[in-house]
């Protein structure tokens, strides 16, 4: 691989473009908007906004719908999960799985894995 391409790649991972272009193309077939164009740009101004905690940031899953998904990952109903399958369930959502802080013998419940996702 050249120099410039690995460049490139450096420069796309480091400022994670191609987890919000997943994010933006999901949120864009979820909403199925009239105008495409101004519902990508009314998500960008969301997601600076929220990063500059002005405002919310533009999600496609509530809060039931992250329940749902931790219930079918905590099939045994003990109240939590391990990191391996938070992390897969990051991945399977197009999230980025690099910053996790939990060790392997930590347990996920539903609160942490809503506030994390």
């Amino acid at each position: 691989m050249a120099a410039g391409e690995q460049e490139a790649r450096d420069y796309l991972q480091r400022h994670r473009i191609p987890e919000l272009l997943h994010r933006l193309g999901a949120l864009l077939l979820y909403h199925r908007p009239e105008r495409p164009r101004e519902f990508l740009i009314r998500m960008l101004e969301r997601v600076k906004a929220g990063k500059r905690a002005e405002g919310e940031y533009p999600y496609l899953m509530d809060e039931a719908n992250l329940a749902a998904m931790f219930g079918l990952l905590d099939v045994v109903g003990q109240g939590h999960i391990t990191p391996a399958q938070y992390r897969e369930a990051l991945k399977t959502l197009g999230l980025s799985t690099e910053d996790l802080q939990f060790g392997d013998d930590a347990n996920i419940t539903l609160d942490v894995f809503k506030e994390e996702v």
